[in-house]
């Protein structure tokens, strides 16, 4: 009777690990009927599950707005188990503020809620264009059971520029900064509580990721959500900030931008230039050693077509 009572008392603690959510799936409380998931910041690994990216979600009168989905069917079906654990309101629309991995592979999960999906309309071109091989490399990186469900679903309901929108009886403004982040990105403010949710346009204790972004164009675009005055700001990366911390993410693209102006003025060699690019402020932040030093090599380059365009 021990072992039966035993083998039991196992499969019961299993059942219950399995029932308790991931870390990030419990959603935090912004502002009025506006929530948050807030991820641990670093880089997609079997560790954390590819769960790095933020998200939130809306509870309006008549339905809630979900911002961004998560990185897997898995991460998606958490972030809607923990909205129905709040709220039965019907789920009237999916934003997704940019084509990051991170942030839209949980699309899938919420498929049979009858919601509809926005985007930018050239944040749905890159999803179309890269975002399956994205979904393949996940799950070499993740494993086919943290992917499992997982599938590309491209929102059909598209946006070119800012637009004002009633969702879920609330009225949100989606700001599109032009290309800063991405070449889609979008902040979506609530305009009831002042609560804004920036995408990838603000991350804090992660390296900010110049593959598909402009420099000065997302300088320009922090400067935006400065003036903008949010009661809050939900980064894309990292813990809720004030619209004065959302700088933070500016000061790293200038400093980046200063040190490498500086090593190409010297002549410094692509490679060498790579290796001298610290910036001490910023060596603790997720991705120093591998985001930053990309970003390096990104903007060097871009300096050399500078040059060549004189």
């Amino acid at each position: 009777m021990t072992t039966v009572f035993r083998a039991i008392a196992l499969a019961v603690l299993a059942s219950w690990s399995i029932a308790v959510p991931a870390r990030g799936s419990e959603p935090v409380r912004v502002a009025e009927g506006v929530y948050a998931f807030l991820e641990t910041p670093g880089e997609v690994a079997s560790e954390n599950e590819g769960r790095i990216g933020n998200g939130g979600f809306i509870v309006g009168p008549t339905g809630i707005t979900v911002i961004d989905t998560g990185v897997s069917w898995r991460h998606g079906r958490a972030r809607l188990d923990a909205i129905r654990r709040l709220s039965d309101k019907p789920i009237e629309l999916v934003i997704i503020t940019h084509a990051m991995q991170e942030f839209l592979f949980g699309n899938s999960a919420f498929i049979g809620t009858g919601a509809a999906f926005l985007t930018h309309e050239n944040s749905a071109g890159l999803m179309r264009e890269r975002c399956q091989h994205c979904l393949e490399n996940l799950g070499l990186i993740l494993g086919s059971d943290v992917m499992a469900g997982s599938r590309l679903i491209v929102p059909e309901r598209l946006v070119r520029s800012s637009a004002e929108i009633v969702s879920g009886g609330r009225t949100l403004e989606l700001i599109h900064p032009e290309w800063a982040a991405t070449p889609g990105d979008l902040l979506v403010l609530d305009r009831a509580t002042g609560a804004l949710f920036a995408g990838g346009v603000i991350v804090e204790g992660r390296i900010p990721e110049l593959r598909d972004g402009r420099l000065q164009g997302w300088i320009d675009a922090v400067a935006l959500v400065r003036r903008l005055a949010p009661t809050v700001v939900v980064p894309a990366h990292g813990p809720l900030l004030s619209a004065a911390e959302a700088q933070h993410t500016a000061d790293y693209l200038t400093a980046l931008d200063h040190r490498m102006r500086e090593l190409y003025a010297q002549s410094t060699s692509l490679l060498d230039a790579v290796d001298q690019a610290g910036l001490p402020a910023f060596d603790q932040w997720a991705g120093y050693a591998t985001i930053h030093r990309r970003n390096a090599l990104h903007q060097y380059l871009q300096l050399e077509l500078e040059d060549l365009a004189r």
